[in-house]
């Protein structure tokens, strides 16, 4: 295996903790079961991650209720170990049963069960990992799990599981009844650096999701990664939430990359910095690189339809059209009501000169994602670049019509403009972008349709004031 940087990494063995079956006869608790499978694979892949790998949360969670055998698992996985778990709920009570099973023998390695009140789960992956590190002969790396991110108050732990629960549905209703739990979380323990984390995450997603104005998510945003930071910095959820804003909202791609990196170093098993590094880096221009980035998330995580669709938007960034429409067809192929894989499909079905298919794929994308202003805005791209001019006032003014009740972000307008041949009203659009921090702005840099721009002195000048032009000369590319 390799590391995002290309480097050699020694990783030795492969896990996969298999979801918590939820023993609780209460489907209220199935948060309660998923939260603890996300929270045990971020702490075992901090556990020795030079020797060992673990499976991300997203890939994991497609075996929940499986049927399959242990052995099938293993082969599709392609890991040496599997961790079976259970969990049982009762009032302040808490039973958790696990088993690791070695994959090529199907041998059950070590079992053990846990009978701890509801305030001491944390201490059950503590040992948890110990044993799994004993049974797969690892050295235990204390040094790796210094920093605590979590709660020691039984509430505050509670609400962050709820949050990650909602958050992990991605739609922009979960999304604000995750960012409600988290906001709990943090009034309960002001300290508690992954609810603080959550909130960081949940923010900076909705500009680009769900169409908020940046500048009034912002500050929020930064409050809550400066707390995170504050409480723990030696977090990998921490450093990458860090990463979002600055590559988000702040458009500082320097430290969004160094944050990334960082959180590799933490937690290399934590594919989402992974993604992240290889967005900032295909941004950056720094192509090769951004490429290894990506191929490593999607080693960890294959079964999350975002790694694919963002291996698209990289490649789409390179000038691999085919091979975007390749990764954004394996994203539908995962999740076939994923919006941001139809997305990404239709702008490479439009450079490939489809632009049946790609209008085809962008019909679903808007149905999915509920009428996002991305989704409107590429098909009004493509019908004015095809001549179909009422069409293509037609998206205008349905992006009017909804901007008198909401924020529509600017650059969806301008993309519209952009296709009918308006340039300068097309520039209008992108310096009002640049005035409320349109976080699409940062598409400027290496979306093929801006390259009948890259001369015009006023497009020049929105790189400028973007800091996009010293950004991408940051990381030389390869």
């Amino acid at each position: 295996m390799s590391s995002s940087g290309g480097a050699s990494c020694p990783v030795t063995r492969l896990l996969a903790a298999l979801p918590f079956e939820n023993l609780s006869n209460d489907p209220e608790q199935e948060y309660f079961s998923d939260g603890l499978t996300e929270e045990t694979i971020s702490y075992l892949g901090r556990i020795n991650p030079d020797h060992m790998a673990v499976m991300a949360r997203t890939t994991i969670m497609a075996y929940k209720k499986t049927r399959k055998s242990i052995r099938q698992i293993g082969d599709e996985l392609g890991v040496d170990y599997v961790l079976e778990s259970s969990v049982r709920r009762e009032g302040k009570h808490v039973r958790i049963t696990s088993q690791l099973i070695r994959v090529k023998d199907q041998t059950h390695v070590w079992t053990s069960t846990y009978d701890r009140e509801l305030g001491r789960v944390l201490d059950i992956q503590q040992e948890l990992g110990s044993e799994i590190g004993r049974h797969v002969h690892l050295q235990f790396r204390p040094e790796r799990l210094a920093s605590q991110p979590h709660t020691r108050d039984v509430e505050a732990h509670d609400l962050y599981l709820r949050g990650r629960y909602f958050w992990n549905q991605l739609s922009p209703p979960t999304t604000k009844r995750a960012i409600e739990f988290y906001r709990r979380a943090t009034e309960i323990d002001p300290n508690y650096a992954l609810a603080w984390s959550g909130l960081t995450d949940a923010h900076a997603a909705r500009p680009i999701n769900s169409d908020a104005p940046p500048l009034e998510i912002g500050p929020v945003v930064r409050d809550a990664a400066a707390r995170a930071l504050a409480a723990a910095p030696d977090v990998a959820e921490v450093q990458t939430s860090f990463g979002f804003l600055k590559f988000w909202l702040d458009w500082d791609w320097i430290a969004a990359q160094a944050a990334f990196r960082r959180a590799i170093e933490l937690n290399p098993s934590y594919a989402l910095s992974h993604r992240m590094l290889g967005i900032v880096l295909s941004h950056m221009r720094a192509r090769k690189e951004s490429l290894v980035a990506a191929k490593r998330a999607r080693e960890l995580d294959p079964l999350n339809p975002a790694h694919q669709a963002l291996s698209s938007q990289i490649t789409f960034a390179a000038g691999d059209f085919p091979l975007a429409a390749d990764f954004a067809q394996q994203a539908i192929a995962i999740d076939p009501e994923f919006w941001i894989g139809y997305m990404q499909l239709g702008q490479a079905y439009e450079q490939l000169g489809e632009p049946d298919l790609a209008l085809q794929a962008l019909n679903n994308a808007t149905r999915f994602s509920g009428g996002n202003s991305k989704t409107l805005a590429l098909r009004g791209y493509i019908f004015g670049k095809l001549g179909r001019l009422a069409e293509a006032d037609d998206v205008l003014n349905a992006l009017h019509t909804a901007s008198r009740e909401r924020y529509v972000p600017p650059y969806a307008f301008a993309l519209v403009c952009a296709g009918l041949g308006k340039n300068d009203l097309a520039l209008d659009w992108l310096e009002r972008a640049f005035e409320v921090r349109d976080v699409h702005l940062v598409f400027l840099t290496m979306d093929p349709k801006w390259d009948a721009f890259r001369r015009t002195p006023r497009f020049i000048a929105v790189l400028n004031c973007c800091g996009f032009t010293t950004s991408a000369r940051a990381v030389p590319a390869l």
